[in-house]
Formats: C-alpha cells, sequence, structure tokens
C-alpha cells in the first residue's frame, strides 16, 4: 500500500487541530490579559497622578490667596521658594514635570527652573483657568514616548486662583506592560511546544492501532489471515480491533468454505458424466468442463469467450426461445470427425438468475445419449423385425387354411402340400421362438453353464460329420487345422457346438458349389485359444460388417429368409462366446469369402472346481 505523507496524516491534522486550538485560545487570553493588565496600569498610573495633583491642587491653594502674615513680606517670597523646592522634590523621581500656575498662567512653581515665570497656554491649563475640573490628555511627543497631561484648578467655590498642571511620561507603565506581554508570548510558545509534543504522544495512541488495522487490512486483502490485530485497551479502538479481529476470523471462515465449495463444484464439474458450459450475460462462454469439451471435440483456449451459439450451432434467438419456453431441451446431432457414426447430444439449457439484476447468464448441460438412441432404435427394430417376422408365417398359414377351408382339403395331392407348407412355417415360427427366449436367458444370465473338458480336434471333427451330407451334396471341401499344443478345453460343448453349427451352417448357406470351408484352432496366447471359421463365399459388403451381430440383421433379407434363418444366429453365438469370457469378431471381403474368429480362455478343469 501507497505510504501517507505525514501532513495528509490523520495523526498530523489532529496535532495541527489541537495546537490550533491551544494557539487561538491561548491568543484570547492573551488579548483579554494584555487589555486588563493595560488598563489596570494606566488607569492606577493616571489615578495616582490625579491623586498627587488634587493633593497638591490643595496644598498650594494657601499660598495663591494672599493669607499669609503681612507682617514680613520677605517671609512671603520664602514661602513662594519652598513651594518651589518642594514641587521640586516631591516629583523628581517620578520622571514628571508639575507647574503651579497663577490665575494669569504664569508659571510661579515648576520642578524644571527653565519653564519658571513663563506662560503656559496648554488648552488643558486654560480649561483648568476656566474652573474645569477634568482636565487630561494622553499624547506622544516627536521621541515617540508616551505622557499624559493633567490640569487641575486651584481655588474654593467659584473663585479659581491658579492652576496645578502636571505631565508625566508613562513609558514604564508601557515599559512594564511591554515585559508581561513577553512574558505571556514566551509563556504561550511553551505552551505550544508542549502542546505538540503532548499532541504527539496523545494522537499517537489513537493512530497507531488505525495504522495497524490498516497494515492488517492490508495482509487479508493480500491473503494473509495468520496475523491478529494487538489490542492495546477496552476504549473504542480496542474494541474496533477486536470487531476487526473477530471479523477476519468470519472472512477466514468464510473464505476456507467458499474454497472448499469451489473444489467441490469444480471437482464435481470435471468427473461428472454431462458436459456443463456457462456463459455470462451477453452468452459467451466463461466456463467448460472436461466432459463438454469431450462431446464437442473442442479446446478450453479455443472456446473460452466464444458465443454459446458458435460453440453449439444453435442460433441465439433458438437458445432464447428454449429459455422461455416450457421445453428448453433439444437434440443435437454432432459429426465425429475421426467416425462415420454421429454423436446424439441432449442440451438442458437453464438460466442463471441474480437477485435484483435478472437473468445473468446461461447454463447448458449436454448429455450424450446416443447409446440410449441406439437402444431405442434397437429396441424399435427388433418389436419392427419380430412382429414381421411372425407375421410372415402367420399370413401364409392363414391364407393356405383358409384355402383348405374353402374346398382344397377335397383334393388330397393339393391339400397335402398346403398341410406341407402350413407345418413348415409353424416350425419356422417355432425355431424363432426359441431363439428369441434363448437370446432372452442369455441376457438375463439365466441360462446356466455346464462346462467339461472337451478335446478340440474331436468337436471340430463332429461340426464337420453333422454338416457332411450338406457338404458332400454340394461337393464344399472342408478343411480343419488344429495347431500342436491344443488339446482339451474346459466349455459348455453343447453351447459351443450350437456356435460352430450357426458359422459352419452361414459358410455353406453362402458358399458356391465346390468351394472350401476351413476350420482352424490355435493358441493366440497362453491362455487364449482362437477357433475361426472360413470361407470362400460371395462375402459381407464393407457398410454391413458393424451391424453383422445385431438381431434379426440381415445383409440380404429375402434370401436369408428363404434360406430359412432367422436372423438371430450371429446374436445367440455372440452372446454364447460372451458369457464365456470371450469375444467374436468377423472379417468379410465382398465376393472373397468371411472368416469369423472367436476366442475362448483356456481353463484347466481343477481351477474351474476351485
Amino acid at each position: 500500500m501507497k505510504g501517507i505523507r505525514f501532513f495528509q496524516s490523520i495523526q498530523a491534522k489532529l496535532i495541527i487541530v489541537y495546537v490550533l486550538l491551544i494557539l487561538i485560545a491561548m491568543q484570547l487570553i492573551g488579548v483579554y490579559f494584555y487589555k486588563t493588565v493595560e488598563t489596570y496600569f494606566k488607569n492606577d498610573f493616571l489615578a495616582s497622578r490625579n491623586s498627587q495633583v488634587t493633593l497638591l491642587a490643595g496644598f498650594v491653594g494657601s499660598y495663591l490667596t494672599g493669607d499669609q502674615d503681612s507682617k514680613n513680606a520677605a517671609e512671603g517670597k520664602k514661602t513662594y521658594a519652598d513651594l518651589n523646592e518642594f514641587v521640586s522634590n516631591l516629583f523628581s523621581i517620578n520622571n514628571a514635570e508639575i507647574q503651579i500656575i497663577d490665575a494669569n498662567g504664569n508659571v510661579i512653581s515648576t520642578s524644571v527652573s527653565n519653564h519658571l515665570k513663563q506662560k503656559n497656554t496648554q488648552p488643558e491649563v486654560i480649561r483648568a483657568l476656566q474652573g474645569i475640573k477634568d482636565n487630561q490628555r494622553i499624547f506622544t511627543d516627536e521621541d515617540g514616548y508616551r505622557k499624559v497631561i493633567i490640569a487641575k484648578p486651584v481655588g474654593s467655590g467659584a473663585r479659581v486662583l491658579g492652576a496645578v498642571y502636571i505631565i508625566a511620561s508613562m513609558e514604564d507603565v508601557y515599559k512594564t506592560i511591554r515585559s508581561i506581554n513577553r512574558i505571556l508570548i514566551s509563556g504561550t510558545l511553551i505552551a505550544l511546544g508542549l502542546t505538540a509534543i503532548l499532541g504527539v504522544l496523545l494522537t499517537s495512541t489513537i493512530t497507531n492501532p488505525i495504522k495497524e488495522i490498516t497494515r492488517q487490512a492490508t495482509a487479508v486483502a493480500e491473503g494473509n489471515f495468520d496475523q491478529q490485530v494487538i489490542i492495546q485497551g477496552t476504549d473504542e479502538i480496542g474494541q474496533l480491533g477486536q470487531t476487526f479481529n473477530f471479523m477476519m476470523n468470519r472472512l477466514k471462515e468464510a473464505l476456507y468454505l467458499n474454497e472448499e465449495e469451489k473444489e467441490k463444484l469444480a471437482s464435481i464439474l470435471t468427473n461428472m458424466n454431462d458436459g456443463v458450459i456457462a456463459t455470462d450475460d451477453k452468452g459467451h462462454v466463461i466456463v467448460l468442463n472436461r466432459r463438454a469439451k469431450q462431446i464437442l471435440q473442442t479446446e478450453e483456449e479455443t472456446t473460452l469467450g466464444l458465443e454459446i451459439s458458435e460453440v453449439l450451432g444453435i442460433p441465439m434467438d433458438t437458445i432464447r426461445g428454449f429459455i422461455q419456453g416450457h421445453v428448453n431441451t433439444t437434440l443435437l446431432d454432432i459429426e465425429l470427425p475421426d467416425d462415420d457414426e454421429q454423436l446424439s447430444v441432449r442440451i438442458t439449457f437453464t438460466p442463471i438468475h441474480r437477485r435484483g439484476e435478472g437473468q445473468n447468464g446461461i447454463i447448458a448441460v449436454l448429455q450424450d445419449v446416443t447409446d440410449q438412441e441406439k437402444l431405442e432404435q434397437a429396441r424399435r427394430e427388433f418389436v419392427a423385425n419380430v412382429s414381421h417376422e411372425l407375421r410372415t408365417p402367420l399370413t401364409t398359414i392363414k391364407s393356405y387354411l383358409e384355402a383348405l377351408d374353402d374346398g382344397a382339403i377335397e383334393e388330397p395331392q393339393l391339400a397335402s402340400r398346403f398341410i406341407s407348407v402350413t407345418r413348415s412355417e409353424t416350425e419356422r415360427m417355432i425355431r424363432l421362438v426359441t431363439d428369441l427366449l434363448h437370446l432372452s436367458r442369455l441376457d438375463s444370465k439365466q441360462s446356466m453353464m455346464s462346462k467339461s473338458t472337451t478335446l478340440v480336434s474331436e468337436m471340430l471333427e463332429e461340426v464337420a460329420d453333422r454338416f457332411s451330407f450338406q457338404l458332400q451334396q454340394r461337393k464344399i471341401e472342408i478343411v480343419i487345422q488344429v495347431e500342436q499344443g491344443v488339446t482339451s478345453l474346459l466349455l459348455d460343448r453343447d453351447k459351443i457346438d450350437q456356435v460352430l453349427d450357426n458359422l459352419v451352417s452361414n459358410a455353406i448357406k453362402y458358399t458356391g458349389d465346390e468351394g472350401a470351408i476351413r476350420l482352424e484352432a490355435r493358441k493366440i496366447e497362453k491362455d487364449v485359444l482362437e477357433i475361426s471359421v472360413q470361407d470362400n463365399g460371395i462375402g459381407i459388403p464393407k457398410k454391413d460388417l458393424s451391424r453383422i451381430f445385431d438381431r434379426f440383421y440381415r445383409v440380404d433379407k429375402a434370401r436369408s429368409r428363404n434360406m430359412g434363418g432367422t436372423g438371430l444366429g450371429l446374436s445367440i453365438a455372440r452372446e454364447i462366446v460372451k458369457a464365456h469370457g470371450g469375444s467374436i469378431s468377423l472379417e468379410s471381403e465382398l465376393g472373397q469369402g468371411t472368416r469369423v474368429i472367436f476366442t475362448l480362455p483356456i481353463q484347466q478343469e481343477e481351477e474351474d472346481e476351485l
């Protein structure tokens, strides 16, 4: 965090405010004190001088009345000299000049000898000779010294005998006031200095905890929750620190819970079987889990930030329609780049709402329903095939029975042929139902395995013997080859015979006259036996190889039905081989022949018993 300059800090502001308050208070006190002291000293000085002038006016009154002893005029002259000496001695220490003035304004006695017998024309003197008692004036002389003039009339009643005039310097008074003012200013400066120091100490008790809280808040913002604010008191700052520590602990717990929830959510999103795409309020992709990337065959780096309509290939208006409508699910077919098949994906759109802000985004859940769609399609095809396979013989039986009922039964030769056809179609339906029941038991694991040790060469030779008549009739050569070392095998002989009969029967059906069939058994691994049935017949088109083991699937439906097949033989063979723990596959080239291969695990009888 960027540092704060001192003069921008709360501490500096508090100190400045504190000092300014003290300064203003001291200034107000100083001004009031100065004015009070100045008024006091000035009034005291003036009162003292007025008292002196009044006392002197009463004292010199007898000298100005002429009531002295007339016997000796010389004594009268001594009296004025004595008065002059008294005046000089009285005010010599007061730094003042006093004049005794007669009724004509002449100076008859003075403390300064060079003003004796001169006429005093000061306005205050003139007013005093007119009988006005209050005559004083403060002024500043040419040298800048402040002085006061006081003039008092001398006399009794309405008769004015003269006046007492005094001019005194007030510099001592103002010097004293200035000394007091300097003391006051010095005290103020000292008080301000102490105030600043105390302000720093006092504000530190407030700002240091705030700084500590600020540092802790910065550490919390950076993700460090290990430190605590040190509580140094129970005042408001201490309570703030306690509250901050409590808030930090709660925030720490909340963040840990949030992180835990985020990790759980991320784990769920990553490992869930459904794809999830989340967008912002503008429809741009912000979250794409691993399953969604697998389904859409895309990378996160190239998808984030794109509009969801570009990612899914669905117009944005259509997506908004799904969100606003009652039906928010659609089915999307995705072409796989490395496969001829399509991926069927069910997409469910859900809006994201934020309180007070309305819709804030979209969540699209992608479910791979390819297997479900295939299963549903297989179910529909299975029902249709079973219905068709049963309907054809039933229709034939019905038509022949109706012909017999209409009179054909009266013709023995024709009736015998109709009954033969009806019997054949009935047997065909029985075989179909039997195969369906067999498949059902294999699917539900209800078909019990009765395994026994079987010689492989003997088993293959017996298969060839069962079809010897058909082979000889069509001049088809059959070759059996058993690899050296392949002897016995633990298996369910009846069910494996059923597999071999089906494969050899198909090979004979689709191999022309004078063709060749090859039965081969060999070990491909230490504990795996491979048995193959190969012919050089018409072969199977490449487009049909992926579905050849599906139930009721026929390459040439008309030909297969005419040959009496139900379309379930290879499906039953696959289920029997899987029940033994093996696998079955088919290789074929159109016009070149077909090779069916199935594997069986090699097990010893003792292991099976254990």
